[in-house]
């Protein structure tokens, strides 16, 4: 059946049709290499800098600390890989949390490899750094702390100005993942004392296959790609001009819409959340209730399988995610949700769905008519359901 449904906007979102119509001249008029030197090249990098000013004011930056990238896995692993070799003079050591994206936590296992040292926080059962065992953990060695602004799947806030507070205090760089929080809450470099901040294009209205990274002035780094010298060296590649103007003006438009989206997704999220909750017995919220991304519900359901709760979502034309990593061939549960601490069988029956601003209430009311019969069949083939009903 077709998608009517798209409540996955956590995993990528639908190009904006302003942004569409702003990005499409640059793929047949507007042309040029922003390298080169004619007439139509200065066009594209006439351009590019527009978007370099929008994406810069969109969190708090100057536009000479943006630097675009092909997107937020690019952008962390510039940032910590890009901060490792340019610090290892001054130390080795880097402080994360365990319920990082993978392009935090499989680029810190890279540099563990090379003769770093990492410490994975613990988080409490909201998905929160505690801010005594981070300080606790900070060493004379210690050159990066790098935590997410808004986790992926459970969407817990963390208390971002505290981090860059302490870190600026001793004297370390702070990065944060701002994939998931960019254009969706406040997000402000200055104010948060932010060193560094990864972005990505897809998760506001932009295309796919765009980021930038915020590096702030003065930061010691060194580059991920080599090449010629586009963006002050820092990233070789000729510029994805298309991409880039789709950035920025996806960027402008999240920023400006800000306030009056998050209070109409948040309002949406909480009818979900507590609508699920009250009509599904057995089931509990994952992540923090008010420190909260606006768009995410991700609830578990104790005695089902998460993939199959999918697979029936879709045959009714909802799109969603899941809590469990078997959708991506993996049989292991989702590591957020274990450090939260969830058991193994209730990890892999999470289901994420999350909201942005194309979403409806008459959607949210569909979801709320026809996932509880979902659970309620798949329970129905669980024997652990059947002993706990039995007990």
């Amino acid at each position: 059946m077709k998608t009517k449904i798209y409540m996955d906007n956590a995993a990528t979102t639908p190009v904006r049709e302003e942004v569409l119509a702003e990005v499409l001249p640059y793929f047949r008029e507007h042309y040029g290499n922003a390298s080169s030197v004619y007439a139509i090249a200065k066009e594209s990098k006439k351009a590019m800098e527009q978007a370099r000013k929008q994406v810069a004011d969109a969190i708090g930056a100057k536009p000479e600390e943006i630097y675009f990238t092909a997107g937020g896995s690019e952008s962390d692993n510039m940032a910590l890989r890009g901060v490792a070799e340019a610090m290892s003079s001054k130390g080795n050591h880097i402080i994360t949390t365990k319920i990082e994206h993978h392009a935090i936590l499989h680029t810190c296992q890279y540099l563990e490899k090379h003769g770093f040292e990492v410490t994975y926080l613990d988080v409490d059962e909201m998905g929160k750094v505690r801010m005594e065992e981070l300080e606790k953990a900070i060493r004379p060695e210690t050159i990066l702390i790098s935590v997410m602004f808004a986790n992926n799947e459970i969407g817990t806030i963390q208390p971002i100005a505290q981090i860059g507070a302490l870190a600026k205090e001793k004297g370390i760089y702070f990065h944060t993942d701002a994939v998931q929080a960019v254009g969706h809450v406040p997000v402000n470099v200055e104010e948060m004392q932010i060193d560094l901040l990864s972005m990505s294009g897809h998760k506001l209205g932009a295309p796919k296959g765009i980021g930038a990274i915020y590096i702030r002035k003065g930061v010691k780094i060194s580059p991920l790609i080599f090449g010629g010298a586009q963006e002050k060296k820092m990233r070789a590649g000729t510029e994805n001009i298309p991409g880039i103007v789709g950035l920025g003006k996806a960027a402008e438009l999240a920023v400006a819409e800000l306030e009056q989206t998050r209070e109409r997704l948040t309002a949406l999220r909480d009818k979900l959340i507590h609508g699920i909750l009250e009509k599904i017995p057995y089931s509990r919220l994952n992540g923090d209730p008010v420190d909260r991304l606006p768009g995410n519900c991700n609830i578990s359901f104790a005695y089902i399988e998460g993939e199959s709760m999918l697979l029936l979502l879709d045959a009714l034309g909802i799109a969603a995610s899941s809590g469990s990593a078997c959708t991506s061939g993996s049989l292991d549960p989702s590591h957020v949700l274990l450090a939260i601490g969830l058991p193994h069988e209730e990890a892999h029956g999470s289901l994420r769905l999350t909201l942005d601003r194309e979403n409806t209430e008459e959607e949210v009311d569909f979801v709320l008519e026809k996932l509880p019969a979902i659970v309620q069949r798949l329970r129905e083939m669980s024997p652990l359901y059947e002993d706990m009903m039995k007990k």
